[in-house]
């Protein structure tokens, strides 16, 4: 959407837009996350034994994705809190 067809828009319209916009780029966010959390847990956990995770790299697994979105979570509060600082 470019400039003129924005302005020609009411507030609600306009609004609208923008929480698609944030929507999509939350979507993103997530995607790349999940592929970064995937990928890095995958390369901590999974060994060469085969095309077949053992009980050991399941949980190993597991555990990687708990923590993964444990810091996330706790990156996230922090940020928020920050922004309701100032």
């Amino acid at each position: 959407m470019d400039a003129s067809a924005l302005a020609s828009l009411t507030p609600e319209q306009k609004q609208a837009v923008m929480v698609q916009a944030q929507q999509q780029a939350n979507q993103q966010i997530m995607t790349a996350m999940v592929e970064s959390m995937t990928a890095s847990c995958f390369d901590k956990c999974a060994g060469v034994s085969g095309d077949r995770l053992d009980s050991k790299e399941q949980s190993c697994l597991a555990n990687c994705q708990d923590r993964f979105l444990d810091v996330r979570k706790a990156v996230q509060e922090s940020l928020e809190r920050r922004q309701g600082a100032m």
